[in-house]
């Protein structure tokens, strides 16, 4: 659930995994078909290292705010909603 550092490329835009099914995390692989998840766009403004957010709870979507660090200490491969963490 740590974040994933990402070299993004600055005029690209990237589709962050909303509903965590992706095998392609941190973005979207079209898991979410028939949910009502959608990806988020990011479109990079500068070439640079980003961590995306794993855990799927930051407030600062698409990147890491650290409240993965306040999930169970058993939540590898578990799913929860967003929100899950306050």
């Amino acid at each position: 659930r740590s974040p994933i550092p990402v070299a993004v490329e600055e005029g690209k835009t990237y589709y962050w995994c909303t509903c965590g099914r992706s095998k392609n995390q941190p973005f979207c692989d079209g898991s979410h078909k028939g949910t009502s998840f959608t990806p988020l766009a990011f479109n990079a403004t500068a070439s640079e290292t980003k961590y995306f957010c794993a855990c799927k709870q930051t407030a600062k979507q698409p990147f890491c705010d650290g409240k993965h660090s306040k999930l169970p200490g058993d939540s590898e491969g578990k799913a929860f909603p967003i929100g899950y963490v306050e």
